[in-house]
């Protein structure tokens, strides 16, 4: 995108990152501050997309560009942006106040900045399957990815699926629609094992089942070969392609090496601050007292309080419960996990596909979390006003 030269001094608040939360970060602070320079610098194409419609836009017949929102030259033209596609940031020198970009098309350039936001995102988490060094393991992380992944398919793809959390119920549902065979394959006993309960896990396995996908929980890959996985009880699955989504790893390299504290993510205060009190960092990439948020909502809140501190509005992030929606048509599910580390247990109301539970805390009593399925998902937003927050105001 933008080639024009680079000030070393300009007062800028610089944005590294154009996913969601990067380009929500921009979009919140324009509505603030027309005035203060920014630059938002990306490894990518810089295009606006959302990432969440990547699981299940096979089944609306939407190609890799038809997701796109808006081209990187609307936004540097509609938000006052210096924006700087194919740029990777090598190293930050917090002395100075600069970030060290390594340009499209070879060298170098220090870029000062006032402020400076780490919109990082995630890493497809690194599996250690045997045999993949012989059979390919796509990853849907990005539009590109998106795009290499649809380039791959075929109309009589058979795909191995591995890992049944919520990204991989979604492309497992998203594929069944269009009428592919999908074998999904993970070590918990049931579908999003880690955020429901075991009713609602084997109504969603049914419902799996019953638009074509073979759902092989508590297993686990052994070993891959072209064409076909022994697992782990000793059976045996035929496919073509294999697509992995067991979760991501906040991306915290560059903090790391830069110095600040990180755990697994970039560790932050209530102001989205890092150990830097000139370097925030927010979504995929950050680690907020409630541990890492890798979900749409969160991600929006803490855009809005970051923005509204980096316009002069010094502004803690504060967070509701929050569900989440899960795209599995098959069967309509809302959850809202409880808080981490709480311990309790699950009150199950109704049967069959219509369930509402609650996850109870074994110290007070009260409901804290919820898993909802079938016409029971349509309580969501009731429900979760009843649920405690997750990050209140503090004193400080």
């Amino acid at each position: 995108m933008s080639s024009a030269p680079l000030s070393s001094s300009a007062p800028a608040v610089v944005i590294v990152g154009s996913g969601m939360a990067g380009y929500t970060l921009l979009r919140e602070f324009r509505k603030l501050d027309r005035q203060t320079p920014v630059t938002l610098i990306t490894a990518d194409g810089g295009e606006s997309y959302a990432k969440p419609m990547l699981s299940n836009a096979l089944a609306q017949g939407k190609t890799a560009a038809a997701l796109i929102q808006k081209t990187p030259e609307q936004i540097e033209a509609e938000l006052g942006v210096t924006l700087l596609t194919r740029h990777r940031v090598e190293s930050i020198d917090r002395g100075s106040g600069h970030v060290v970009v390594a340009k499209r098309g070879g060298g170098q350039q220090r870029l000062a900045y006032r402020d400076l936001a780490l919109a990082l995102g995630g890493d497809p988490r690194p599996h250690s399957l045997e045999g993949s060094d012989r059979v390919p393991v796509h990853a849907v992380n990005d539009l590109e990815d998106y795009a290499a992944w649809r380039e791959q398919l075929k109309p009589e793809s058979r795909i191995l699926l591995i890992g049944a959390g919520l990204i991989g119920c979604e492309f497992a549902n998203d594929l069944a629609i269009v009428g592919y065979k999908v074998t999904i394959v993970d070590p918990s006993p049931w579908p999003l094992g880690r955020l429901l309960p075991e009713a609602i896990g084997a109504e969603l396995s049914a419902a799996l089942e019953a638009i074509g996908v073979s759902v092989l929980a508590g297993r686990t890959i052994a070993r891959l070969q072209p064409g076909s996985a022994r697992l782990s009880d000793g059976g045996t699955v035929n496919f073509d392609l294999v697509l992995s989504a067991i979760g991501l790893l906040p991306r915290i390299g560059l903090a790391r090496e830069t110095g600040l504290a990180v755990d697994r993510g970039i560790v932050v205060d209530r102001m989205l601050r890092t150990s830097d009190p000139r370097i925030f960092a927010l979504g995929d990439c950050s680690q907020t007292d409630a541990g890492p948020l890798p979900f749409v909502l969160p991600l929006m809140a803490q855009a809005r309080a970051l923005a509204a501190t980096l316009a002069g509005t010094p502004t803690q992030l504060v967070l509701q419960a929050l569900p989440v929606v899960v795209k599995t048509p098959c069967l309509p599910l809302a959850v809202c996990p409880p808080p981490p580390g709480v311990a309790g247990t699950w009150e199950i109301q109704g049967e069959g596909r219509d369930r509402k539970a609650l996850f109870l805390d074994e110290k007070s009593g009260q409901a804290v979390g919820f898993a909802l399925s079938g016409t029971a998902a349509a309580e969501r937003q009731a429900l979760a006003k009843t649920m405690p927050d997750v990050l209140v105001k503090s004193e400080c």
